[in-house]
Protein backbone atom coordinates (compact mmCIF):
# COMPACT_ATOMS: atom_id res chain seq x y z
CA UNK A 1 0.00 0.00 0.00
CA UNK A 2 0.72 3.67 -0.98
CA UNK A 3 1.45 5.75 1.99
CA UNK A 4 0.93 8.68 -0.50
CA UNK A 5 3.66 10.74 0.07
CA UNK A 6 5.26 12.01 -2.75
CA UNK A 7 8.65 12.66 -3.22
CA UNK A 8 10.37 15.46 -4.89
CA UNK A 9 11.74 15.09 -8.34
CA UNK A 10 14.81 17.70 -9.84
CA UNK A 11 16.65 18.23 -12.84
CA UNK A 12 19.36 19.70 -13.52
CA UNK A 13 21.91 21.28 -16.38
CA UNK A 14 21.67 24.06 -18.58
CA UNK A 15 18.61 26.58 -18.97
CA UNK A 16 17.15 25.26 -22.29
CA UNK A 17 17.52 21.53 -20.98
CA UNK A 18 15.66 22.01 -17.84
CA UNK A 19 13.29 24.34 -17.46
CA UNK A 20 10.49 22.30 -19.42
CA UNK A 21 10.88 20.21 -16.79
CA UNK A 22 8.96 23.07 -14.19
CA UNK A 23 6.15 22.82 -16.22
CA UNK A 24 5.08 19.37 -15.06
CA UNK A 25 5.92 20.02 -11.32
CA UNK A 26 9.56 18.88 -11.47
CA UNK A 27 12.47 21.41 -9.50
CA UNK A 28 15.00 22.84 -11.95
CA UNK A 29 18.34 23.44 -11.13
CA UNK A 30 20.06 25.42 -13.50
CA UNK A 31 23.67 25.06 -14.00
CA UNK A 32 26.20 26.71 -16.76
CA UNK A 33 28.91 24.72 -18.17
CA UNK A 34 30.92 27.20 -15.93
CA UNK A 35 28.97 25.87 -12.89
CA UNK A 36 29.95 22.30 -13.12
CA UNK A 37 32.53 22.13 -10.34
CA UNK A 38 29.29 22.95 -8.12
CA UNK A 39 27.55 19.59 -9.19
CA UNK A 40 29.10 16.87 -6.57
CA UNK A 41 27.79 19.16 -3.98
CA UNK A 42 24.46 19.49 -5.29
CA UNK A 43 23.86 16.20 -5.95
CA UNK A 44 24.69 15.01 -2.54
CA UNK A 45 22.17 18.04 -1.10
CA UNK A 46 19.56 16.48 -3.22
CA UNK A 47 20.35 12.91 -2.43
CA UNK A 48 20.20 14.15 1.96
CA UNK A 49 16.58 16.17 1.16
CA UNK A 50 15.29 12.95 -0.02
CA UNK A 51 14.62 13.17 -3.43
CA UNK A 52 12.97 10.17 -5.85
CA UNK A 53 14.60 11.24 -9.04
CA UNK A 54 17.35 13.69 -10.37
CA UNK A 55 17.15 14.03 -14.58
CA UNK A 56 21.01 15.32 -15.75
CA UNK A 57 21.77 16.34 -18.18
CA UNK A 58 23.83 13.80 -20.12
CA UNK A 59 27.10 16.17 -20.18
CA UNK A 60 27.25 16.70 -16.28
CA UNK A 61 26.29 12.20 -15.87
CA UNK A 62 29.40 11.78 -17.92
CA UNK A 63 31.75 14.18 -16.29
CA UNK A 64 30.81 13.25 -13.16
CA UNK A 65 29.74 9.35 -13.41
CA UNK A 66 31.61 8.25 -10.39
CA UNK A 67 30.05 10.96 -8.17
CA UNK A 68 26.59 9.52 -9.30
CA UNK A 69 27.92 5.71 -8.81
CA UNK A 70 28.87 6.72 -5.76
CA UNK A 71 25.28 8.17 -4.76
CA UNK A 72 22.87 5.47 -6.26
CA UNK A 73 25.19 2.46 -4.11
CA UNK A 74 24.53 4.62 -0.80
CA UNK A 75 21.15 6.76 -1.37
CA UNK A 76 17.52 5.84 -2.72
CA UNK A 77 17.77 8.26 -5.53
CA UNK A 78 17.49 7.27 -9.27
CA UNK A 79 19.92 9.57 -11.51
CA UNK A 80 19.03 9.43 -14.47
CA UNK A 81 20.95 10.91 -17.23
CA UNK A 82 18.66 12.87 -20.19
CA UNK A 83 20.36 14.24 -23.57
CA UNK A 84 21.73 17.68 -24.17
CA UNK A 85 20.30 19.35 -27.20
CA UNK A 86 22.84 17.91 -29.54
CA UNK A 87 21.54 14.66 -29.67
CA UNK A 88 22.60 12.02 -27.12
CA UNK A 89 26.12 10.38 -26.39
CA UNK A 90 24.68 7.08 -25.15
CA UNK A 91 25.24 7.62 -21.62
CA UNK A 92 21.60 6.29 -20.55
CA UNK A 93 21.93 3.12 -22.72
CA UNK A 94 25.48 2.78 -21.21
CA UNK A 95 24.08 2.97 -17.67
CA UNK A 96 21.24 0.72 -18.09
CA UNK A 97 23.29 -1.67 -19.31
CA UNK A 98 25.74 -1.52 -16.45
CA UNK A 99 22.88 -1.86 -14.12
CA UNK A 100 21.65 -5.12 -15.93
CA UNK A 101 24.76 -6.62 -15.70
CA UNK A 102 25.24 -6.37 -12.54
CA UNK A 103 21.92 -7.36 -11.35
CA UNK A 104 21.85 -10.25 -14.04
CA UNK A 105 26.25 -11.36 -13.70
CA UNK A 106 26.06 -10.72 -17.36
CA UNK A 107 25.50 -8.26 -20.52
CA UNK A 108 22.20 -9.62 -21.77
CA UNK A 109 21.63 -6.38 -23.96
CA UNK A 110 24.85 -7.46 -26.26
CA UNK A 111 23.72 -7.36 -29.92
CA UNK A 112 24.92 -10.78 -31.23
Amino acid sequence: MSDNTKLPTAAIGDYEMVLPFQAVGIKPFIMPVQEYEAFPSLIDRLAIENYAVVFVQEELFIAYKQKIEEINDNWSVSVIPIPGIRGSKGAGLAAIRSSVEKAVGMDILAVK
